[in-house]
């Protein structure tokens, strides 16, 4: 069966010594070196993925784009990608072309708006994707290499090149990539997929649009209230009325709830009720309009509108007690959170 032309580009570079310096100059790259891509590559990656060169895994309909499987295919090997990858990655940018994620305004905002790839079920560790020490730090391929390989699909296939569509006003190092696995085993709770109504056993990936992550350092408190309440504390000075909102739990922290039995409903619900500020402060601060005026000082207002919108996760390191706590581009009201069965 004669095999499906590729209709990308071709270039021929005498020397292979000057094949990055060509990515560079072509603006092809992240500014980091890439791996050349070569035809041969690409079609065992296609091959990995079970897609012909043309399928279209999506479409941004405000820029016009299509993304096709020959695309992700060229940035996956760029990015340093193993073909095993490619499922997850159709999979991932599956989700960020739905229309609730909100591609387009993510990729264009001066927000420092970047792509959280949370990965759940058995491929987490085939692929051995870290859940565990440094999770958001370097040193895992596949951490690494996935969300870099979104990111170079945003620059090349969509049009999110830093300083002409991609407008961000301090960036964050998210924007080079921000991939792990929730870690399953230290969780108390059902994992991610399952709260959303995934098997155990399914393969799925979610995708938020998420600012930095503010790290919450807390290795003197002992039960659910004072851990959640440290965390309550640092959400107040963040944007006001979220629709959603990320907690990535260590599993020492984590601990703390299994040792109470907690639930993950209760967590979300204190939490809600307790990042909370008052309508005083908010008029004080310039976030709401007007003057402060009288009941404004017991009006008070949730940092995440709903305890529907707090999201909860377990992963990193077994010691220590730090956790993550993440914003959501547009407050999450502009881009809705997105799963996706990972099709291996």
């Amino acid at each position: 069966m004669q095999q499906e032309q590729l209709v990308s580009e071709r270039v021929h570079v005498d020397d292979p010594g000057n094949v990055i310096e060509f990515y560079y100059e072509k603006g092809w790259t992240d500014g980091l070196p890439v791996v050349p891509a070569t035809e041969e590559r690409v079609r065992q990656f296609l091959s990995a993925s079970g897609r012909s060169p043309s399928d279209v895994v999506g479409v941004v309909p405000t820029r016009g784009r299509v993304i096709t499987a020959e695309k992700v295919a060229i940035n996956a090997v760029m990015a340093g990608c193993r073909p095993e990858y490619m499922p997850v990655l159709v999979a991932v940018l599956e989700a960020m072309c739905e229309p609730e994620f909100n591609y387009h305004g993510n990729q264009a905002s001066t927000g420092s708006s970047a792509q959280l790839i949370v990965v759940n079920g058995p491929t987490a560790k085939e692929l051995d994707i870290n859940s565990g020490v440094n999770v958001f730090g370097p040193g895992a391929r596949a951490n690494s290499t996935i969300g870099r390989a979104v990111r170079l699909i945003n620059m090349n296939v969509t049009g999110g090149t830093p300083g002409i569509l991609d407008k961000s006003t301090l960036g964050q190092g998210g924007k080079y990539s921000m991939c792990i696995a929730e870690n399953e085993e230290a969780s108390p709770w059902e994992t991610l997929h399952v709260q959303r109504g995934f098997d155990p056993d399914d393969n799925v990936v979610t995708v938020f649009a998420v600012f930095s992550p503010t790290q919450v350092s807390d290795g003197a408190s002992n039960s659910p209230e004072n851990l959640l309440d440290n965390f309550a504390y640092n959400m107040k000075g963040m944007r006001n009325g979220m629709g959603e909102f990320v907690v990535v739990l260590s599993p020492e922290h984590a601990e703390i709830f299994r040792n109470a039995e907690w639930s993950k409903r209760q967590a979300m619900e204190y939490l809600h009720e307790r990042a909370s500020v008052s309508a005083e402060e908010l008029k004080r601060l310039g976030k709401l309009p007007g003057d402060p005026g009288p009941g404004d000082s017991t009006d008070m207002r949730p940092v995440v509108k709903t305890a529907d919108g707090i999201v909860f996760l377990v992963a990193g390191g077994e010691a220590g007690g730090f956790s993550s706590l993440i914003s959501r581009w547009g407050g999450g009201t502009s881009s809705r959170s997105i799963s996706k069965v990972i099709n291996t």
